[in-house]
């Protein structure tokens, strides 16, 4: 166990994030799930917008790799362009 003040408070600090970060990352895996579970065309168009800007977002705060992000973008814009 770190002995110092600022090791103290950067420990705790780090915990915060982390749970922080596992939370939007989790949210945004769901997102991405729900979205190519969905089988309808009109859905899946109007759910990309939103599931885009959430991988945006993360992928500006570091939280998923911005190559990630556009790999998952470009999946879900094939999986919508293929739906009937």
């Amino acid at each position: 166990m770190a002995n110092h003040k600022s090791s103290l408070k950067r420990i705790r600090q780090e915990e915060k994030r982390r749970l922080h970060n596992r939370y939007y990352a989790k949210t945004m895996r769901n997102a991405v799930r729900k979205l190519r579970a969905t089988s309808d065309k009109a859905a899946a168009v109007e759910m990309y917008p939103l599931v885009q800007k959430t991988l945006d977002k993360l992928a500006k705060r570091n939280i998923i790799h911005k190559n990630k992000a556009a790999n998952l973008k470009s999946k879900l814009a094939k999986h919508i362009a293929k739906l009937g």
